[in-house]
């Protein structure tokens, strides 16, 4: 046995000096033991120590600075992925396994998923599932973490030193992105908990992250977990909608969140599991709560939350169709579904949480100069001033623009609806999802079709995006 103290006691000396050299440490330790025990300790305690290894083996003071923004755009699925992927499918089914009994097997697989999805029914993630849920999954999860996470890195509220508790991880798509969203020189503790057998996919794509990604799974559900520690982020994706009781769970982690951390959550963009996802936000948050919103759907007023059906969702770009899923949609047997298999559509519901008070665009709404929307009925057929969050892309189907907006005091939906487009009304289509609008004599009318309201923007108003 190791004396761990004293591996610790030596590097806490040593890193300010020069670089750590197991080999130099080894000497330093009773019993001289192996230089690999050493490095094996130091790597545990990497996170801990603040200490970086380097490609030739020694460690030096981990980079602590704040990720900025990288531009996150990604046109495909990585082929370090998809190829390790590929492999495990292989290794389960031969070469040919889009094809055949096990093509057939794996491509009712995905249908089924689907299928109990869209009706809320409970999933059941055997071998199988697992591969088939990577297969359709793993893509369009991987690119919508690193979107969401660009909220955090702009409010410089995400360091590259970083301890991440994933919650219900899946097949590992997240944390794929997460790992690809940060810089090479970050310092990163990751934990999943994830109790079905997608666990051994996610072991196994996570073998192409980088050394300093630490990685450790805990094949347990999120209700029978006991953290360890503070967590910096604590993720949920796309998990909340399967839980029997997600607020209670989403408040049993708010305990283990760091006093500057956030709690993330993803969902699909589908109506059930993107209003679900919402439904949770405003649980956890009430209004004389200490756990506030962060992003995207600010509340604007204080004193005032919500209760509108919440369905949010964001799109950005579709990816390149992975190989395996093009190769699972070629196997099939008729045209009937063609396309059935290919899913590459960025589509996703997401809420930051946090408990220090801090929000992406720390900015209310001034009663003096706007309208409510809580009080939106005493406005109709006038115009009027307002200030609100863009939480939509462009929903119509016509010639006018359709955008979701809300400012957090909304009974009922609220929709600004563009019926003439200038230049001093150009930033409600150029703004970006989540970004705060002052829209400036806007017409206010009821739509009884929709039981919605719409603000008018003509060539008579001007948005602008103030944040």
């Amino acid at each position: 046995m190791i004396d761990r103290d004293a591996v610790r006691d030596n590097a806490k000396y040593l890193r300010n000096v020069r670089p750590i050299d197991p080999d130099e440490i080894a000497e330093y330790i009773e019993g001289q033991p192996h230089p690999a025990v050493v490095k094996q300790t130091l790597r545990e305690e990497a996170y801990d120590l603040g200490l970086f290894e380097q490609d030739d083996g020694t460690f030096v003071p981990a980079n602590e600075d704040l990720v900025t923004p990288p531009g996150w755009s990604p046109e495909a699925f990585p082929d370090d992925y998809s190829f390790a992927v590929e492999d495990l499918l292989i290794r389960r089914y031969g070469a040919n396994w889009h094809v055949g009994d096990a093509g057939d097997r794996l491509r009712q697989r995905v249908r089924q998923l689907k299928e109990d999805y869209y009706r809320g029914n409970p999933v059941e993630y055997d071998d199988d599932a697992a591969l088939g849920y990577a297969l359709y999954h793993l893509p369009d999860y991987y690119a919508a973490i690193g979107y969401v996470l660009d909220d955090l890195a702009e409010g410089s509220t995400l360091s590259r030193r970083l301890r991440v508790l994933d919650v219900g991880a899946g097949t590992g798509g997240p944390a794929l992105g997460l790992h690809d969203y940060l810089p090479d020189d970050s310092l990163v503790e990751y934990h999943a908990v994830e109790p079905s057998a997608s666990a051994d996919v996610l072991e196994h794509v996570l073998g192409e992250t980088r050394r300093n990604f630490r990685t450790t799974i805990h094949r347990e559900t999120a209700e029978a977990f006991d953290p360890d520690g503070e967590y910096d982020v604590v993720l949920f994706a796309s998990v909340l909608s399967e839980l029997d009781d997600p607020v209670a769970v989403v408040e049993k982690y708010l305990d283990v969140l760091a006093d500057d951390g956030s709690i993330v959550a993803v969902a699909p963009a589908d109506r059930n599991t993107s209003i679900g996802l919402r439904e949770v936000e405003r649980e956890v948050t009430p209004v004389d709560g200490d756990v506030t919103i962060y992003s995207p759907t600010l509340r604007l007023w204080d004193g005032y939350a919500p209760a509108d059906r919440g369905w949010s969702f964001d799109v950005r770009p579709d990816l390149d169709v992975p190989g395996f899923q093009r190769r699972l949609d070629e196997g099939r047997d008729s045209d009937e579904d063609e396309g059935t298999f290919v899913n590459v559509d960025v589509q996703y519901s997401y809420s930051i949480l946090r408990t220090d008070g801090k929000r992406r665009v720390d900015i209310r709404a001034n009663a003096a100069r706007f309208a409510k929307m809580a009080e939106m009925e005493r406005h109709v057929t006038n115009r009027i001033d307002l200030m609100a969050v863009k939480l939509s892309h462009d929903l119509s189907e016509g010639k006018n623009q359709v955008f979701k907006i809300g400012d957090g005091s909304e009974a009922v939906d609220h929709y600004a609806v563009r019926t003439k487009s200038t230049v001093l009304n150009a930033d409600l289509s150029d703004a970006a999802y989540g970004d705060v609008l002052v829209f400036e004599n806007v017409l206010a009318l009821w739509n009884d079709d929709e039981e919605a309201y719409n603000l008018v923007v003509d060539d008579q108003t001007i948005v602008d995006m103030v944040a």
